[in-house]
């Protein structure tokens, strides 16, 4: 039996701001940092062998912070491809530190043209309802980004290919993630509807646990 833990990144300064952050790399704001004692807590006593995150910074501090909290060091490995994953590749033990394998598959939501707009004034610009359907369908885009099943289209081949076969060798496993990369991944093992997922939340800093016998998880 190994477990698999989904870790949502801590508050960043756009989530403070309220502004749809997607793609843009901003970094966590004090009040997230403030956070990451409690969601430490939350993983006290669990082991895991292995990281998965993605290159965004907030999702990074967020590794950083509650491993330190831990007493682990993670090594980021990249698995998208370029030099950072030719030059940087490691074949040794890594002594202290915790593999933490990155790759843009589970970055958050693309937003599009709403990137950086705050989320009240967009209501003023495209109108309440229209900004609710963007937010809230499981399959409609905002103007040039991605919908919900588009994010769940790209993070799912991923989770199948570099995450699954971890967990079925028996390594518990840490992923440090966005909203809804997170929220595709638990739309994916635990079997949600497209018009169900679309009401699922998880807080900044919050916590999902998943045993895993080989073929099935389990919400623990």
């Amino acid at each position: 039996m190994s477990k698999l833990f989904l870790q949502r990144h801590l508050k960043s300064q756009w989530n403070l701001e309220d502004r749809y952050a997607g793609w843009v790399d901003n970094p966590l704001s004090d009040e997230g940092l403030a956070m990451a004692d409690d969601a430490a807590k939350l993983l006290q006593g669990e082991t895991f062998d292995i990281v998965f995150t993605s290159p965004l910074s907030r999702n990074q501090q967020t590794t950083l912070e509650i491993l330190k909290r831990l007493g682990l060091k993670p090594l980021f490995m990249h698995l998208d491809g370029g030099k950072r994953q030719e030059w940087g590749h490691f074949d040794g033990g890594n002594g202290t530190c915790i593999p933490a394998y990155v790759s843009d598959k589970i970055n958050e939501r693309y937003y599009g043209k709403l990137q950086g707009l705050n989320k009240e004034e967009s209501k003023k610009t495209y109108g309440e309802d229209q900004i609710k359907l963007w937010r809230r369908s499981w399959d409609i885009q905002p103007p040039e980004g991605e919908s919900l099943k588009d994010t769940f289209e790209r993070t799912i081949p991923f989770f199948k290919e570099f995450i699954e076969p971890k967990l079925k060798e028996g390594k518990n496993v840490l992923v440090v993630s966005s909203g809804n990369s997170l929220r595709s991944i638990v739309k994916h093992v635990e079997n949600i509807a497209d018009e169900k997922i679309i009401e699922y939340e998880i807080k900044f800093g919050g916590l999902i646990r998943y045993e895993f016998d080989g073929t099935n998880y389990k919400n623990i």
